[in-house]
């Protein structure tokens, strides 16, 4: 790194900068040319008004105009300091103002700089819609006509519902009876986070982490993610498997719509997102009991030590 002693010593301009052909002067004297203007309107407006001080110097007793001058040196003050006061307030009221003339054009070579920007409407905050639901959040209106749907006896639903996702390759997609989710759906709700294994052949299992968000009344979403991806990004993780459960229909008809999306390219297939799916309802809605999969959760929720992927693993074969 260059010492600064040696940048102190290194001619501003470099060794091929222009040189100075005509040297200033050094007796050369810069005068404010300011002063120099003030200076000569105040000599001229005495010389205009010399009569007229002299008389007013005459009848306050005093000598000459420097000595009215000096007698009226504080008003002189306090007129000057008033008319500064006046104008400095008539500029900052300017910009209130709607201006009535065009702005002037600028000569600039450059394009002028763009406007600043105007704070968004209310209404179209980026933590709410205009439905106000959060950013990403879909109602199941949004894929089917639900006063047409509510007219349609169950099988017809479960048929119309798969139908409507069966040209996308990449979507899951489900119908549940109300029974099944009520279980899920309050196992979910004291354990919101879990991990699942997904066997790989010939490389034991890979673990995927879930979490659980319930965004709106009527729809319950799972974020299934690479648990590695998750160590390393935490919340700034990006799912590769999206779920929602809407639950508009649950009253009426008994059933929970499922809907879900797999990311293509995120190291997933959708057979092996079917299989997280199997697994989580298994180990969240499983009927009787089930003491080793209800530990597994709890003990996971909890923190606890006692947690062994190892038996999550065996747990996980018997789904089989």
């Amino acid at each position: 790194m260059t010492s600064l002693k040696t940048l102190a010593g290194r001619p501003a301009f470099g060794a091929t900068g222009p040189r100075l052909l005509n040297p200033q002067r050094r007796w050369a004297q810069v005068h404010d040319v300011r002063f120099l203007v003030t200076h000569q309107q105040n000599a001229r407006l005495v010389d205009k008004y010399k009569d007229k001080l002299q008389r007013k110097a005459k009848e306050e007793g005093l000598k000459d105009v420097d000595e009215l001058k000096a007698a009226y040196q504080s008003k002189i003050e306090w007129q000057r300091k008033k008319a500064l006061t006046s104008a400095a307030s008539a500029v900052l009221e300017t910009p209130d103002r709607t201006p009535t003339s065009p702005p002037l054009q600028s000569t600039s070579p450059y394009p002028a700089p763009p406007p600043p920007p105007q704070p968004a409407p209310a209404s179209t905050s980026p933590s709410t819609s205009k439905t106000g639901l959060p950013p990403g959040v879909k109602t199941l209106s949004s894929y089917i006509d639900l006063d047409k749907t509510l007219q349609l006896p169950q099988r017809e639903i479960e048929y119309l519902w798969r139908l409507r996702h069966a040209s996308d390759k990449q979507s899951l997609c489900a119908v549940i009876p109300n029974q099944t989710y009520s279980r899920i759906e309050s196992t979910a709700r004291r354990h919101p986070q879990f991990i699942l294994p997904l066997p790989r052949e010939g490389k034991g299992a890979e673990i995927h982490f879930l979490q659980w968000t319930f965004p709106t009344p009527t729809t319950a979403t799972v974020l299934f993610t690479h648990l590695a991806e998750f160590k390393l990004r935490g919340e700034f993780a990006q799912p590769h498997t999206t779920v929602t459960h809407h639950l508009d229909l649950r009253e009426e008809k008994g059933l929970v719509l499922l809907q879900g999306a797999v990311v293509e390219g995120r190291g997933l297939t959708v057979d092996e997102a079917r299989w997280l799916l199997m697994c989580l309802q298994k180990f969240y809605g499983g009927e009787g009991e089930q003491p080793a999969k209800r530990r597994l959760l709890e003990s996971f929720s909890g923190g606890d030590d006692a947690f062994k992927v190892e038996e999550l693993l065996e747990e996980a074969e018997k789904i089989v």
